[in-house]
């Protein structure tokens, strides 16, 4: 289903409604000089475009947060994150695992990056939160990769997770249940609520170095709650970036 693409704009102009403010959960000012920075879109012609806009972002210094767009971006942009840290675990958060060696023929899709990224060994370490929609494929895929999988149907409370090594965050909006946000291309009930997402990036033990939101779709957001909801979790994943 395509709408996912037109999804930043919105993010943005939630995160920066007069309906809310900038002060995170943790009492972080994003609104303050120089916290955060805006690079503008990118509506890539090839992957390599998505992986030089993030590569050019990093060379600045900035650690980057990429608004979907669908999840076939992480790929490419961990492909610009790993040259810089190579030993990072990835926590990503999905009613899916998007691990299948190609989808519909494409190995690039986004139901893909994830086999992608750990045959590339881009990551030491998956951890995957939410998911409830695995079939016989992607849990050999999971065990071929040594993924880590937290099912739905096991997750009892928002325990703490803990890394030994810096961590880049993927949160696929569908990881939520639809009575939060409806507003993707996949709805999957029984699924993560908005404060049992918001405890678990805020119990990160360790450096947060990149993050995505993907597979927001406007088309399916008739009251815009998704919209705020992903400009909320922008705003915790900002807050936790900025405790070293």
């Amino acid at each position: 289903m395509r709408g996912a693409a037109e999804a930043p704009p919105l993010i943005r102009a939630a995160l920066f409604s007069d309906a809310a403010n900038l002060w995170s959960e943790s009492g972080i000012d994003l609104g303050s000089d120089e916290v955060l920075f805006d690079a503008g879109d990118v509506c890539p012609a090839s992957a390599n475009e998505i992986e030089e806009s993030i590569s050019s972002v990093m060379a600045e210094g900035c650690r980057p947060i990429s608004l979907g767009g669908d999840h076939s971006i992480t790929y490419p942009i961990m492909k610009a994150v790993a040259r810089k840290y190579p030993e990072l675990s990835i926590l990503h958060f999905d009613a899916h695992p998007d691990l299948y060696h190609d989808f519909r023929g494409n190995p690039y899709s986004h139901a893909s990056p994830f086999a992608r990224i750990m045959e590339k060994k881009l990551a030491k370490r998956l951890v995957q939160v939410g998911i409830r929609t695995m079939n016989a494929h992607q849990r050999e895929q999971a065990t071929r990769f040594g993924v880590e999988i937290i099912e739905m149907k096991d997750l009892d409370d928002c325990s703490e997770l803990t890394f030994d090594t810096p961590v880049y965050v993927s949160v696929d909006m569908d990881a939520l249940d639809p009575a939060f946000a409806p507003g993707v291309s996949h709805r999957e009930p029984g699924g993560l609520t908005t404060r049992q997402v918001i405890e678990m990036l805020q119990s990160i033990n360790t450096v947060v170095i990149g993050a995505d939101i993907v597979e927001f779709n406007p088309k399916m957001d008739p009251t815009g709650i998704t919209a705020v909801v992903c400009a909320k979790i922008l705003k915790e994943l900002a807050a936790k970036m900025l405790v070293e």
